[in-house]
Order: structure tokens, then C-alpha cells, then sequence
């Protein structure tokens, strides 16, 4: 005989029948196909600050539309004679563009070269709903290309339309108007925090292993560490009671111990410097950077150490990039050229001073650097004049590096011929031109790019030796 249910039993029987008729029904209704949201295309408004820190621009927004301002045409003619980078950058470019475009017109859309990059067209039309002369209250080039993409951004409302430039006050006028705007991020550092700094200290390193680079001079890295370092890398081994310095001899595959020699009277105080002299120093090392604030003696070592080796190279080359107060132009300057180029080469002109000022004048040292100055076996210069000169056979020594730009110190480097050594010395912190910053300077993309290459070396020097007052001011003010 079948008992009658209770209450409970047969709510549970009523939700167990639901439960079926609804897995039962989404078993049966079909998956939809989620189709892939197709990306639409971006248009980039480059300004002329772009096009005179890379002419390869245009090619480095991957499938995207670049669209030229008149404008920035107009700028990039009056950059197009002299001897500057700034005017092989404005020349390449507009051949470039000559070239792509052919038969067509400017104002049409035109593919730029390679299968996965996007168009071109210049902007002839300034016309807008929002006139940025007015709204700034002055006729200037930057306004016309505020004009220009506002313009592109009317033309084509369902688009992103982003102004890519390396002049922050622009980017930031551009925001103002509701333009999406940004900085040319191509050869730029990600993280600065992380750049290589060149030198690493370990501690709690067996003592038998300090003893025994005493004692050889050199021992396996596989002593001190599991992953193989980086060719040239500096390291400070130490424990409770003593300590070395060495670098990585990536040919050797071993810790070799480092001395703290001195160079041409200067003496290393502090381990930094000692790194520093050694890189310099060290024929197999071709290429060095230093890196440092103020005082840190990045420039003295630089050519302390080259003075020293004097008898290796033909020349020793001291140059540095002219970059006037205000970045007006020396010729504003009286005088002539000799007249208007020295107060930027006094610094480079201080080191050799103090180099030499380590002898009496009395002394053959001292008579030596002033008879190489006048034979020219060592020569102070502003950079942009050793521009066709044969760089074989010499030690040439960059100093205010950080002012230059990634492709200023790869057509350093490309100049170098046989049995050359470059020095490149600088602050990437202390930036005097208007379009780089710590990230983007030549400086920074040198260190970031060739680390771990056995012809290269680098160290950044963290302490000031100029003065104790130098380093106070470097710390407090």
C-alpha cells in the first residue's frame, strides 16, 4: 500500500522535475559562435617633432593610418639645408614621401611601404568647428596641426584619431581640445628604473673564493653563481671580512679580478670608478658608456684613461653636441666661430686642466698633453665636426651623450673604423634638448640595447667625488 507523501516530499519532488525540463532545454539550444570584433583602423597626426627625432616614423604604426599636417611639410622645409641631424632627418623623409607617392596626390590615401603597414595622406584641410588659433589666442605652426587632426577627427568620427609628438606642451594642448594625443614610444625604454646599471654586489661569498681571485687573478663563474652573467658585467664579491672587485670575461667564461689602477695621474675612489678606468682601459672592449649625475668624474676618467693609452691610437677625440641656452642658434653669438663654439667645449677643456695640472709645468707630462693639443693628437670639438672625418685608428670620447638621439649614436658607431674605441659619458637625467627624456635619449637606448655584447661595457657611477659640497647639493637641494 503506497503511503500518502508528506509536504516536504513532495516539494522536492516538483523542484527535481524543474531542475530536468531546464538542463534538458539548454542541452538542446544550440552554442552561438562568438565572431572576432574586427579592430578598427586608427589614424596618427604626426607632428614635425616626430619626423626630425626618426624619418622612419611613418613606418612604425603597424596596419594604422599616419596622416601628414601641410604644416609639418611646410616645417620639415625649413630644416632641409645644413649639416645637423635634425636636417638629414627632414631631407630623408620628404624623399621619402616623394617617392611613395608616385603618381598620386598627396591628399589621397596612399599604401605605405610593406605588406602590413597601413596609408598615408597629407592634410591640406585646416577648417574647423573649433579653430585652435582662436582658442589659444595666437597664429602659430602648432595650431595649425591642432587644426589639422581636429579636422581628420570631424572627417572621420567613427575612428580614433591620436597626435603623436615629442613636445609635451602640445600633447597636452591637444588633450585640451579632446584629441586623443601621445609620444612617439618607438625606441623608448619601457622601465628606467631597470636600466642596466653595469656593476652587481654579491654577498656572503665563500672566503676560499675571494682568496683564490687573489691568488690567480681570475675563477669559474659557477664559484659564485648559477646563471651565466653578462659579458663584461662588474661585480663587488664580498663577506664579513673581505672583499674584490672583478668583471666577467665572457671569452673565458671567469670572474677576473679588477685593479684600481690609475690613468694619466688619476687614481679610482671608489669601486664604481675602478670599473669605469678598467672598461676604458681594457683593449678587447670597444665600446664603453658611463653613466652618472654631476661630479660623479664620468668625463675626467673618460679621458684619463684615453691619455694613457695615447700611444695605442692615432688621435684622441674630446667632442661634445652644442646645445645653446634657450636651443637658439650660435650664431646669435659675436665673435667668430672659435669665439662662439668655446664657452661649450670649457668643460672638456676644465678635465685636460685638471689632468694636467697633475705635474708641474716644468715636467715632460705636463709639456707632453700641451704639445699634443698642438699637434693635434688630441682635439677638444663640438661633435658636429668631425662629421665626414675618418674615425680609424682613434679613441673617440662623447661626453652629454643623453642629448643626442638613437640615431645620432648609431651614426657614431657606424663611423668607426678599424682599431676605434668610443666612449660615450653622460647624465640620462639631466636633458637639455626639448624632445628627449630620460627614456628616449640615445644614451639610454645604448645601454638598454647592447648589453651582454662582449665588445661592449657599461657602468653607471652612483657617487659624487667632485666636493663634498658638490655632494651635498646632489643630496638635499
Amino acid at each position: 500500500m503506497n503511503l500518502p507523501l508528506s509536504r516536504g516530499q513532495l516539494i522536492n519532488n516538483l523542484v527535481m522535475v524543474v531542475k530536468k525540463k531546464v538542463v534538458k532545454k539548454v542541452a538542446k539550444k544550440p552554442t552561438k559562435t562568438l565572431k572576432p570584433v574586427k579592430q578598427v583602423k586608427k589614424i596618427f597626426v604626426l607632428d614635425t617633432s616626430v619626423i626630425l627625432y626618426d624619418n622612419n616614423s611613418i613606418k612604425n604604426f603597424k596596419e594604422h593610418d599616419v596622416a601628414i599636417p601641410i604644416t609639418v611639410l611646410e616645417e620639415l622645409d625649413n630644416f632641409k639645408k645644413g649639416n645637423d641631424t635634425i636636417n638629414f632627418e627632414a631631407r630623408e623623409f620628404i624623399r621619402y614621401l616623394d617617392k611613395l607617392s608616385g603618381e598620386y596626390t598627396l591628399t589621397d590615401w596612399i599604401a605605405i611601404n610593406g605588406p602590413t603597414r597601413g596609408h598615408f595622406k597629407v592634410i591640406m584641410n585646416e577648417k574647423t568647428k573649433v579653430d585652435a588659433q582662436v582658442v589659444f589666442g595666437e597664429r602659430k605652426a602648432d595650431h595649425r596641426i591642432l587644426n589639422a587632426a581636429i579636422a581628420m577627427k570631424e572627417q572621420y568620427p567613427t575612428r580614433p584619431v591620436i597626435m603623436v609628438t615629442k613636445d609635451v606642451n602640445l600633447r597636452l594642448k591637444a588633450k585640451s581640445l579632446g584629441i586623443l594625443a601621445e609620444d612617439y614610444e618607438t625606441g623608448k625604454i619601457k622601465d628606467i628604473d631597470t636600466l642596466h646599471t653595469g656593476r652587481t654586489i654579491i654577498e656572503k661569498v665563500r672566503t676560499s673564493v675571494i682568496d683564490e681571485i687573489y691568488a690567480r687573478g681570475f675563477v669559474s663563474y659557477e664559484l659564485v653563481m648559477k646563471k651565466k652573467p653578462l659579458a663584461n658585467h662588474f661585480y663587488i664579491l664580498k663577506n664579513t671580512q673581505n672583499s674584490v672587485l672583478t668583471f666577467f670575461n665572457a671569452e673565458t667564461e671567469s670572474l677576473e679580478k679588477v685593479n684600481k689602477t690609475g690613468a694619466s695621474g688619476i687614481k679610482p675612489r671608489n669601486a664604481e670608478q675602478a670599473f669605469a678606468l678598467h672598461a676604458v682601459l681594457n683593449p678587447q672592449i670597444k665600446l664603453v658608456t658611463i653613466q652618472g649625475m654631476a661630479g660623479t668624474g664620468k668625463t675626467l676618467l673618460a679621458l684619463a684613461a684615453a691619455m694613457e693609452q695615447k700611444a695605442n691610437y692615432r688621435q684622441i677625440y674630446l667632442a661634445r653636441p652644442i646645445i645653446p641656452l634657450g636651443n637658439r642658434d650660435i650664431g646669435y653669438l659675436p665673435g667668430d666661430i672659435k669665439s662662439k663654439i668655446n664657452p661649450y667645449m670649457e668643460p672638456l677643456w676644465d678635465n685636460l686642466k685638471l689632468i694636467q695640472n697633475q705635474w708641474k709645468e716644468t715636467d715632460k707630462e705636463f709639456q707632453k698633453i700641451t704639445d699634443m693639443v698642438n699637434q693635434e693628437k688630441l682635439m677638444v670639438t663640438p661633435l658636429a665636426y668631425i662629421r665626414g672625418r675618418s674615425l680609424s685608428n682613434i679613441i673617440f670620447i662623447i661626453d652629454e651623450a643623453q642629448n643626442l638621439t638613437p640615431l645620432e649614436v648609431k651614426t657614431i658607431i657606424t663611423r668607426a673604423g678599424e682599431g676605434t674605441k668610443i666612449v660615450f659619458t653622460g647624465d640620462i637625467f639631466q636633458i637639455d634638448t626639448p624632445y628627449l627624456d630620460s627614456q628616449s635619449n640615445g644614451l639610454s637606448y645604448l645601454i638598454d640595447r647592447l648589453q651582454d655584447n662582449p665588445l661592449y661595457a657599461h657602468i653607471t657611477l652612483e657617487k659624487g667625488e667632485r666636493s663634498e659640497l658638490a655632494n651635498l647639493a646632489n643630496q638635499l637641494l
